[in-house]
């Protein structure tokens, strides 16, 4: 199996891949005309939105990350009350 300390960037990998094929099957779909093929002009556009994915994801990861914490609420300690 992979080592946990890749991790983050497997997470990277796989979002991007899943999330670019998605969209860019339904921009395909939409753009051409119905007696067009479709497989190869996604698949084109798939992997050269996954490359412009793949790295915007590995940035992005982290920043999304600290807004999420700065947004959410902590738990408070047993006793305490919540504001």
């Amino acid at each position: 199996m992979i080592p946990a300390r890749y991790a983050p960037l497997l997470f990277s990998l796989i979002l991007s891949g899943t999330m670019s094929l998605l969209v860019s099957g339904i921009a395909t779909y939409r753009s051409l005309p119905p007696h067009q093929g479709f497989v190869g002009p996604w698949m084109s556009a798939w992997l050269t939105a996954w490359l412009f994915a793949f790295p915007a994801v590995l940035l992005a990861a982290p920043l999304t990350r600290r807004v999420v914490t700065w947004l959410i609420t902590s738990p408070k300690p047993d006793g305490e009350a919540a504001e």
